[in-house]
């Protein structure tokens, strides 16, 4: 039987680095907004879509880009 995860070594390898810092921020970012402007809540259990695909640049959060979704659909289509 395997030890499983090393959830150490993910975050040291992956989840630390700056740039997946900066991804991490932006969803959360588009997460508040839709908060603010009262499309999501907390535990709703919807993921934030983005109607363009790129996630980054000076229009990813703009509230005409991003749509509430379900996780199974916004994570299928992110594929």
């Amino acid at each position: 039987m395997s030890a499983g995860r090393n959830y150490r070594q993910e975050y040291d390898s992956y989840h630390k680095a700056g740039l997946q810092k900066k991804r991490r921020a932006q969803r959360n970012g588009a997460r508040r907004l839709m908060i603010k402007k009262g499309s999501a809540s907390k535990g709703d259990g919807k993921d934030v879509g983005h109607k363009r695909r790129n996630k980054r640049g000076n229009l990813s959060n703009a509230t005409k880009n991003l749509v509430m979704q379900s996780k199974k659909t916004n994570r299928a289509n992110n594929q």
